[in-house]
C-alpha cells in the first residue's frame, strides 16, 4: 500500500507545474479593469493618500473611469 501512495504523490508533485502552466488569461474587460486600477493607484499615490481618504479617492476615480 506504501508504494503506491508514494507513487501517486510523486506523479501528482509532477504534475504541479503543468498544472501552473495552464492558468487562463483575463478577458478585455478584467484587463481594462486591471489598468484603470493600476491608473487609480498611481494617482493615489502620487497624491499621498493613505487609508479612507485613498479609498474614497480609488472609489471615485474607479467610477469615472468605468462611465467615461
Amino acid at each position: 500500500m506504501r508504494p503506491l501512495a508514494l507513487s501517486l504523490a510523486l506523479l501528482s508533485l509532477a504534475a504541479l507545474p503543468a498544472a501552473a502552466e495552464t492558468r487562463r488569461q483575463p478577458s478585455p474587460a478584467q484587463q481594462a479593469q486591471q489598468e484603470r486600477m493600476r491608473q487609480c493607484s498611481a494617482t493615489a499615490r502620487q497624491q499621498g493618500l493613505r487609508a479612507d481618504p485613498r479609498k474614497a479617492f480609488m472609489k471615485e476615480c474607479l467610477a469615472k473611469r468605468a462611465a467615461g
